[in-house]
């Protein structure tokens, strides 16, 4: 992947989402663990709620306009393997998910579009 490329990506809707979830909650994460149904989403959590380990990978610490602090997105190791040829563009949908996600609440829900890139 060519560093022009970012591995992950903000769409507009999900940045302005973790802009609001910042000044609300403070410092954030996002961890995708690859698990069935909301597993397979990106999940944002307080930074250092989600611990992270050996099992995982991260993949961008993001930057946001307005957010005081980059935004670490980690991936399990196991999904990164199944992913590792795709950009990840984290966007947001209306409607709850079933997770600890901290958007939950605003009735809304991060989820993964991807493309494909050249190796």
């Amino acid at each position: 992947m060519s560093e022009e490329a970012p591995r992950v990506e903000l769409t507009p809707a999900a940045a302005d989402l973790v802009r609001r979830l910042s000044t609300a909650h403070g410092p954030l994460m996002f961890h995708q663990s690859g698990g069935c149904c909301d597993g397979s989403a990106p999940m944002c959590y307080l930074e250092g709620e989600f611990r992270t380990g050996g099992s995982d990978v991260l993949l961008a610490s993001l930057i946001v306009d307005g957010v005081a602090e980059p935004v670490a997105f980690w991936m399990s190791k196991s999904q990164f393997e199944v992913w590792s040829h795709t950009r990840l563009i984290v966007d947001v949908v209306e409607g709850r998910g079933s997770g600890f996600s901290l958007e939950a609440p605003e009735g809304v829900r991060f989820l993964i579009r991807s493309r494909l890139v050249g190796t």
